[in-house]
């Protein structure tokens, strides 16, 4: 699998595993390590992580596994994310959920996901969501401390509309290197919104939390989703492929370069997603799907 390049100090794998659900897979900390293992033979080295997944224990308990080998810990790119703080029985002091974007929080959060995750460096930070009480002069100067001691190796952010991102970029002495959003057959905001072609405008890859719309258009629930559902199985069988393989060879189509997340514990829907690398759709066959998605074709 090829790596998409984000700075002269990183490059990740064209699709990445994302680790949100790992609590829900049971799996032993060997058979953890068995996973990773195996995304790595498929091609893919980099993991996405949050401080927050899993009401905050799943960077350590990926930690724990991958403290069974060392060298694997340290051959993988792990990718996560600060600024969310949860309501929790791990946090008895957050009586509201909210977010934290501060100078303090970023430093103490990085540090807390490198011990959690037994780990030199993070080789991405990103701040999870935009908040409104966020100080972008501040949290550039926590990433240069960080940079500078070697701990986070490069930036970037989730879920931040252009403005947003703009103000961030604003004030920091080096790119951030991605927006990691929402994006899908089904969720095609980001493309509406100008998140995507800045992107495009500034030379940065897009990741895409759930590629998959979340499973909705499997189950075809309304009639949009529906739509969506019978045009993926009139080109998957064109193809001769699953729909989910359609799915993120959509994304994958994009010039942007989008990097899909797959957020599956099992293996074998982590190798149809590598699969769909193979896979491309001609310009109708995407249109297709756009229509199917807006409910209307274009003008």
């Amino acid at each position: 699998m090829e790596q998409v390049k984000l700075s002269d100090k990183v490059s990740i794998s064209a699709i990445v595993h994302g680790m949100w659900r790992l609590p829900e897979w049971n799996l032993s900390p060997n058979q953890i390590v068995e996973f990773v293992e195996k995304c790595i033979e498929l091609g893919i080295d980099t993991f996405d992580h949050a401080d927050i997944y899993g009401d905050y224990m799943v960077e350590e308990m990926f930690g724990n596994a991958m403290s069974q080998s060392a060298a694997l810990n340290q051959n993988i790119k792990v990718v996560t994310k600060c600024g969310i703080k949860l309501r929790s029985n791990q946090k008895p002091e957050h009586y509201i959920q909210h977010y934290d974007t501060s100078y303090d929080h970023i430093i103490a959060s990085v540090e807390n996901s490198l011990t959690k995750l037994k780990r030199d460096n993070i080789d991405v930070l990103l701040i999870h969501r935009p908040s409104p009480l966020s100080n972008p002069e501040e949290m550039a100067e926590a990433f240069a401390k960080l940079r500078a001691e070697g701990k986070v190796l490069e930036f970037g952010v989730s879920n931040y509309l252009p403005h947003q991102f703009d103000a961030l970029q604003a004030h920091m002495d080096f790119p951030l290197v991605t927006n990691q959003v929402e994006i899908s057959v089904a969720a095609l905001q980001e493309f509406e919104n100008g998140a995507i072609s800045l992107c495009q405008e500034i030379g940065i890859p897009p990741m895409a939390w759930s590629p998959l719309a979340g499973g909705s258009i499997f189950k075809g629930e309304t009639h949009r989703f529906l739509t969506i559902k019978n045009v993926l199985h009139k080109i998957s069988d064109q193809f001769g492929v699953s729909i989910d393989q359609i799915m993120y060879a959509w994304l994958l189509k994009h010039p942007s370069n989008i990097i899909p997340i797959v957020g599956s514990g099992k293996i074998e829907r982590v190798q149809s997603a590598v699969n769909a690398l193979n896979i491309d759709l001609t310009t109708q066959q995407w249109f297709e799907l756009w229509v199917a998605s807006k409910g209307e074709n274009v003008p």
